[in-house]
């Protein structure tokens, strides 16, 4: 067994066995970050499940699962090697910056969240509020709007249309981490925060994280906007289950609301290091939680001109 880099929520093993490697990923029950952030490990059901479901829509999108042990938080899954199968982070970070992944990325959570909106079964299999309160909810949103006291109003607000919107399978931590560029698309790690609620989150999710990679390396910002509109465009051509500008509106105003969780929420993004880019975003996100615009091309424009 050897570990694999990985996120702060789980361990991650590469496994040697006479037929090949295999990944294993147990839940921690304290997430390794600075923050006392304890979630059950019961997560691993959902996110296994997750998997299970987005495998009917696109089987190429998500790794086999292999096997799982419910009473330990465990799961055997499909080892895909780093050569042909690069995190979609590590191309951001070193300018690889292509719109048709960008385009793929979209088209393929689109598919997903089209394929499962209203659809009564799902939701009860995936009646995991309380999960998402803790996972994604309280120290995202709750979190910032403890540091932000002139912004707690609006930041709640969010909370609660986020948590009573219910329409589709959410994977919850949709981020370039979280996506390998496979070669026949995506494949899409890590849905511990699976849950059945509101699609805006999922795309201001990812939406947050091509803007923030502008603040790190802003030699490629414009490409990032690029990425950013492409992966919005794909996705929102699949939006049926209601106005496609409804959900982009929902989605427009929670963006500013995770960039500044990943910024004094409990969980900072780690490549974010100097005070004074801190300062940048904090300033880009409390303008537009102060006086909100409902069409994510206006948010990307504005970032570009910062």
């Amino acid at each position: 067994m050897s570990p694999l880099a990985g996120g702060v929520s789980s361990e991650i093993f590469r496994v040697e066995l006479p037929g090949g490697p295999i990944c294993v990923k147990r839940a921690l029950p304290k997430l390794k970050v600075a923050a006392d952030w304890r979630v059950p490990v019961e997560r691993n059901r959902s996110e296994v499940d997750w998997m299970r479901v987005a495998s009917e829509i696109i089987p190429s999108a998500v790794p086999k699962i292999l096997g799982e042990d419910r009473a330990t938080g465990c799961f055997a899954m499909e080892y895909l090697d780093a050569d042909s199968h690069p995190v979609w982070k590590d191309q951001l970070r070193a300018g690889i910056v292509e719109l048709p992944t960008a385009a793929a990325v979209g088209d393929a959570l689109g598919r997903i969240h089209s394929a499962t909106s209203d659809r009564r079964q799902v939701a009860a299999r995936f009646a995991t509020d309380a999960l998402f309160e803790a996972l994604r909810l309280e120290p995202y949103l709750h979190a910032t709007a403890e540091q932000h006291p002139r912004l707690a109003a609006r930041l709640m607000d969010l909370a609660a249309t986020t948590r009573t919107t219910k329409r589709v399978l959410v994977h919850g931590d949709f981020s370039p981490k979280n996506l390998l560029i496979g070669p026949v698309g995506p494949v899409i790690l890590d849905a511990e925060c699976a849950w059945y609620g509101d699609p805006a989150f999922d795309l201001a999710f990812a939406l947050n994280h091509l803007l923030l990679k502008g603040a790190w390396q802003p030699q490629w910002r414009a490409r990032y906007v690029e990425a950013f509109a492409a992966l919005a465009a794909s996705y929102l051509a699949h939006v049926a289950w209601e106005p496609p500008g409804d959900c982009e509106e929902r989605a427009a105003a929670l963006l500013p609301g995770l960039m500044l969780a990943r910024i004094d929420g409990k969980s900072p993004v780690e490549y974010l290091t100097d005070e004074s880019t801190k300062d940048a975003v904090r300033a880009f996100a409390s303008s537009l939680l102060t006086k909100p615009v409902p069409q994510l091309q206006a948010i990307s424009r504005r970032w570009l001109e910062e």
